[in-house]
Parts: structure tokens; sequence; C-alpha cells
């Protein structure tokens, strides 16, 4: 045998080996009319894609082997794109995740669940980076890219480094496949499995972005009569210009400002009321659930 065709046949048997071995922790994620992927992360509990998860009616399980089980929300996050469900499943083996960052140009390995099928998708790292923030205010720990498309009853399925070890969750971005990594998902799923959801920040007032001669600024729409922004002396009408001198931009860029680190924290809010300037200081509080 050639040695080329012999190096390719070690190839192939090695990424068959590697889906074989994650398929048993794999599962197909169903809830009203949704179909995804998800992978048992602890003896109960099971990570999926929040995105691909319906917002009611119940969730089914269903495993490599054709069976099926009742599952409940335990807990989710918009922002990372994170879910945890909970299941009777102390016969059913989890999958380690490895916090490794996988380096660019590294071959990558989509293994998802279809119908309870597993399927496996060959990819390339195209993008490793660092740290950055979802569209929705969340922390992912690193800019991870593969270079090929992702099916959408595979969001949520694992994604597997050249040595077999799970190094994060597939998800479809903007005209390409993103991985949330291992260090975001069990930051995330342990918060989730502990309290339910992950705390973000609140201002308790209704915004609404308005022209002004310099810039932009966010008119004050409504008030929660016992939120942070009524607290600290805020009223309706009033228009926020700037917080902690930092010119307010855009409705996006204030959400991704209240993270779950933002809750308690002090800021400085510029403001005009009736086109006179004014300061005051706002507590950020924690939106309620």
């Amino acid at each position: 045998m050639e040695p080329f065709m012999s190096d390719l046949s070690a190839l192939s048997s090695a990424l068959a080996a590697t889906a074989a071995a994650a398929a048993p922790s794999l599962v197909s994620v169903h809830s009203h009319r949704s179909r995804a992927s998800g992978f048992v992360w602890k003896s109960d509990l099971v990570v999926t894609a929040d995105e691909a998860l319906a917002d009611e009616g119940e969730v089914i399980i269903a495993f490599a082997d054709g069976t099926t089980r009742p599952a409940t929300i335990a807990g989710r996050d918009h922002t990372t794109d994170v879910a945890l469900l909970r299941f009777d499943g102390r016969d059913v083996s989890s999958t380690p995740l490895a916090r490794d960052v996988p380096p660019l140009g590294s071959l990558a390995i989509i293994v998802a669940a279809d119908q309870g099928t597993p399927v496996a998708a060959l990819a390339m790292v195209s993008k490793s980076a660092g740290p950055w923030r979802s569209l929705r205010g969340g922390d992912i720990d690193a800019r991870i890219e593969l270079d090929t498309g992702l099916r959408r009853s595979s969001e949520g399925s694992l994604v597997l480094d050249a040595s077999g070890r799970a190094v994060g969750m597939a998800v479809r971005g903007p005209g390409r496949t993103l991985v949330i990594p291992a260090a975001t998902i069990e930051r995330v799923a342990s918060k989730l499995e502990t309290h339910g959801r992950i705390a973000r920040g609140y201002l308790g007032a209704g915004l609404q972005p308005v022209k002004l001669d310099e810039g932009v600024g966010a008119m004050v729409m409504s008030l929660d009569k016992n939120g942070p922004a009524a607290a600290a002396g805020l009223r309706q009408g009033d228009v926020i210009t700037a917080l902690n001198n930092a010119p307010f931009s855009s409705m996006r860029g204030l959400m991704r400002e209240l993270g779950p680190d933002s809750v308690g924290a002090v800021v400085d809010v510029a403001a005009l009321r009736g086109g006179e300037p004014m300061r005051v200081a706002l507590t950020i509080g924690e939106r309620p659930a």
C-alpha cells in the first residue's frame, strides 16, 4: 500500500473512532417543533444551545440507543447561548470538557445527533482569538470559528479537537459556525445549575434612542417605580447622554454593559431634563427573573 493511502486510512480510522467515542453522551433535543443537539455534561444534566430551544412546551431528549427521556429546563442564558436541561440520567455517561483553545488551522470534529442518530462533520479552525462579547452582551472566553456550515439540528453539538477532547459547543453564527468554548460552558452551566439563571444588570427604565444636537441620547419613556433609575432620581422624559463620562452610543452598547459583573456597580449618569444638564448616581440592580 502506498504511504499516502496508508496515512489517509489511518486518519479515517482515527476520525471514526473519535466520533464513536463521543456518541454515547450525545442527545437530540426535541422542544415544540424545534430540533437541536446536546451532550450530557453531568450525570443528570444536558447542555444545549439556548437559541435552538423552544420557549415553551415539553422537552424530550433522544439518545443514540433509541431511548427517549423527558427533560426540564434547569436554566438558560440568552447572552452566551448556553442552556441546561435536567433529566433522570443516573445510568448515562457524561462528557468531560477540555479548556484548551484549538489553534488556527487545526482540525475539529463536530459530533451531533439527528433524531437520536449520531452525525459528524470534519472542519478546520478558521479563527482562534481571545475573549469577546456577544451581541446580547454575553462574555465568551475565546473567539473560535469553523470553516463549515451547521445544520439546525446540529446546534448544541460537541466540538472535538484532533485528540478527541471536547473543546466546546457548536452554534450557528452569522454566515459561519461558532464554538462556545469549554471555559464559557463550565462557567455559565455551573451558575445555571445552582441558580437557574445568570444575573444581569437592570436600570429599571424603558429607554428610546433620540437624536441630539451632539450625538444621540436615550430618553426615559417609562420607569419601574421600585427600580434603580427611579431610586436615583431619574424621571420620565429625561434624556441620558453619558454613563461614567462615556457618551451614550446605542441601546445595543448599553445592554452589553449590563452583564453579570455590573450588578451593584454605581454609575455616574449624565442626563438632560428640560434641556438642562444634570447628573445622578445610579446603582445598577439585578434584572428580575
